[in-house]
């Protein structure tokens, strides 16, 4: 389900949440939390994304962030989350049977 953020300070300090798709379990790969890791890394370098504080969960992502750019937030979450669904689920359809890992 698709959400309009709306952040009414662009100064401001976010805490936001998001969920996989009916709370699947995407996380517990590492090939998909790089995925995720390598967003927020090119967010910070491109976008202006200041991250305070993540957690990446088996199915759902918690994030404290705000921008130091011109770039409003909700313009720099919607571009994140576009980007990084889409390159996981390239990933799952490239390898869907992925071994288990410990």
């Amino acid at each position: 389900m698709s959400r309009n953020y709306k952040f009414h300070n662009p100064e401001g300090v976010y805490f936001v949440s998001f969920a996989v798709v009916e709370w699947i379990d995407v996380f517990t790969r590492n090939e998909y939390k790089d995925i995720l890791l390598d967003s927020l890394r090119y967010c910070q370098q491109e976008k202006g994304m200041e991250i305070y504080a993540w957690c990446i969960m088996s199915n759902h992502v918690h994030l404290i962030f705000s921008s130091i750019k011109d770039e409003k937030p909700e313009l720099i979450l919607v571009s994140f989350k576009r980007f990084t669904s889409k390159a996981i689920v390239a990933a799952i359809k490239q390898r869907p049977y992925l071994p288990m890992e410990n």
